[in-house]
């Protein structure tokens, strides 16, 4: 297999390195996410359920979003895996939809992207994070 001069394989699946910011672009291009209003009125809908993904830290300095469910990043997939042996009781179906927030809305777009490779496929995040959330005035504790 012959080399580029980048030192990448040519003619293979190998693909380019992307950067971070076009990542999410691409990940973003796969579904619509919600803001802040919308999340809040799903939520008291019944229809959506919120789940933080902050870590301890920033919870304990800037407060919850009442009622919403709080899962580790690194717990996320089994939390929410409708098949797993480790879900949580909310995590019923794979139509349920879910609305993952982090501080600033974007370590959620790559959890999503998790969560939708599950079959997870109502599965969205807040645009702006905790912190647009806050930011509109909704309820906090």
């Amino acid at each position: 297999m012959a080399v580029s001069g980048k030192g990448q394989q040519v003619g293979s699946d190998v693909r380019s390195p992307v950067g971070i910011d076009e990542l999410l672009e691409r990940v973003r291009a796969g579904y619509e996410r919600i803001e802040p209003q919308q999340a809040y009125e799903a939520a008291q809908a019944g229809d959506a359920l919120l789940v933080d993904i902050r870590y301890a830290a920033l919870r304990e300095r800037d407060g919850l979003i009442p009622d919403a469910v709080v899962v580790e990043r690194n717990e996320l997939e089994w939390r929410l895996d409708p098949q797993g042996s480790h879900r949580l009781p909310e995590a019923t179906s794979h139509d349920l939809r879910i609305v993952v927030i982090c501080n600033e809305g974007y370590a959620s777009s790559l959890a999503v992207q998790s969560l939708r490779g599950l079959g997870l496929h109502r599965a969205t995040d807040l645009v702006g994070g905790f912190q647009a959330w806050r930011g509109a005035g909704l309820p906090v504790v």
